[in-house]
Parts: structure tokens; sequence; C-alpha cells
């Protein structure tokens, strides 16, 4: 009886692992816009928070994974440093789109990822999407695009651009999430966050001063939200679910991470005084059901 209990516990720790992440990247968008209030732009913010996390994550990385690196296949290594690259892809586009379009509405498209990688699972890895999978996306799908209408009624047309970045954005992290799938199966999760935010930072970096971001001139509040960003939503956040890809298909936890938006949308009604229309709880509702129906195929 207690090895059976013993069993049960470690299938489910993978999902309370995945709803520690979502709980910490649902407060991402928030401290965004506060930093954004402070005067910090997109790409600053981008490359500041991979930094902060790549400076913390770096003495215990080097120590406890630098012998895997030594390991890694050449072709691995370059799989991990694209990994990186489309991460860093991911929060540059993402986080411009805040500057165009509203929170919910950038937090609702940057989280359509499941179609993207729902496709590329089947084309690339040979995954075979269970009903229950494709039953989850579909309503999800529903949910989202009561959200999105929504806010892009009241937006107009100019949010166009924003809703265009966070497309991007979230095309950009569904093959990161795959590239993790993929590597998470013979790497720890140190060794390979820790090449991947490294490598992720270092682009940012390099935009960022491309592109004539000044990184060292901002008040000590907007400091201390981009190190909240690094150490929560990022540290917490995306590593647990880069956790979660050695046990969980890529596909389910992009499913998972679509109540994201709920998280996000619950925070802005007392952070930033945006009360949510009964057609975006609607919404909310079906990205649960979507989420309770992908689960089910998963474990099955």
């Amino acid at each position: 009886m207690q090895n059976s209990q013993s069993a049960i516990g470690n299938r489910q720790f993978p999902y309370l692992v995945l709803v520690l992440g979502i709980l910490a990247v649902s407060s991402a968008a928030i401290l965004i816009s506060f930093a954004r209030a402070e005067g910090v732009p997109a790409i600053a913010i981008a490359a500041l928070r991979l930094a902060f996390a790549s400076i913390l994550l770096a003495p215990l990385a080097f120590v406890r994974a630098r012998h895997e690196w030594a390991k890694l296949a050449p072709r691995d290594l370059a799989l991990a440093l694209l990994s990186g690259v489309l991460l860093a892809l991911h929060f540059a586009f993402w986080i411009s789109s805040l500057d165009y379009t509203s929170v919910m509405s950038s937090v609702v498209l940057v989280s359509t990822n499941p179609f993207f990688v729902g496709i590329a699972s089947v084309v690339f890895l040979r995954e075979r999407l269970r009903r229950g999978t494709i039953a989850g996306i579909a309503i999800a799908a529903v949910g989202i695009a009561l959200i999105g209408i929504m806010d892009l009624r009241d937006g107009g047309a100019e949010n166009l651009q924003g809703d265009g970045l966070a497309l991007l954005g979230a095309a950009t992290v569904s093959g990161y999430l795959l590239i993790g799938r993929k590597l998470r199966a013979q790497l720890s999760l140190l060794a390979y966050i820790g090449l991947v935010y490294t490598t992720a930072a270092l682009v940012l970096l390099a935009m960022a001063f491309a592109m004539g971001a000044n990184l060292f001139a901002y008040s000590f509040q907007g400091y201390a939200l981009i190190l909240l960003l690094a150490l929560g939503p990022q540290l917490i956040g995306h590593s647990s679910f880069n956790w979660a890809l050695k046990y969980l298909s890529a596909t389910f936890i992009t499913v998972t991470i679509l109540a994201e938006p709920i998280g996000a949308t619950l925070l802005a009604i007392p952070l930033l005084a945006q009360i949510p229309s009964p057609l975006t709880l609607l919404g909310g509702a079906l990205i649960l059901a979507g989420i309770y129906f992908a689960a089910r195929g998963e474990t099955k």
C-alpha cells in the first residue's frame, strides 16, 4: 500500500511542479508593466531579466553541470544554443508587445503556443497526440479567441502590431519548449537551463546594445522589479516547465501554461484596475476546461 501511494505521488509530482511554474509566470506581465512605468524599455527588461537569472545560476551550474557540458555532442550543444536564441527572441517579441497592446491581449496571444507545439510535435518529434489533448487544445482555443476578440474590439487596429509581436513570441517559445523536450531526456535541469539562460542573456544583451538601449540609468524600483522577474517567472517559472519536460509532453505543458492569462487577469484586477468582462471570464473558464481535458489525455 505504501509503495502504491508513493508511486501515485511520484506521478503527480510533475503536475504539482507545473502549478508552481504557472503561479510564478502569471506575475510576469504585471511586473513588466510596473517596470515599464519606471521608464525601463522593453529590450532592457528582457536583457536584464535573463542577465540577472544567469548570474544567479552561473556558480551552481558551473560546479554541478560542467561535466555534462563536456560530454555533450556537438549537435546537442548546437540545439541548446538554438534554444537559448529562441528564448531570447520570445522575450524580445513578447515584452515589446506590451508597448502596443494590453496586458490581457498580449498574454492571451502569447499563450497560443499549443497550436505551434502540437503541430511540430507530430512533425518533428513523431509524438502522437491523444484525443483528450486535441480536445483540450480545441476548447482552450475557443477560450483564447473569446478573450482576444473582446480585448481587440476595445483596442482597435492600433493593437495589431502588438498582437503580431505576441504571436511571434508564441512561435519562438514553442521551438524553445520542443528543443527542451528533446534535450532534457539526457541533460539535468541545471545543465540545460545553465546553457539556455546564459545564451539567451548574451543574445538579448547584444540586441539591447545594437538598439542603443541604456541598461544602467534606471531607478532602484525598476531594477528591483526586474530582479523579481528573474527570481520568480524565470528561475522558478521557466525552470519548473523545463524540469517537467523530462516527464510530460511539450504539447501538454503548453496547454497547461494557458492558465497564465487567468492568473495575470486575476492579478491585474487589484494591481492595474483592469476588470474583466463576463465574456472574458467565460473565456477563462473554457481555458481551464481545455487544460482539464488535456491533463486527462496525458495521464492516460
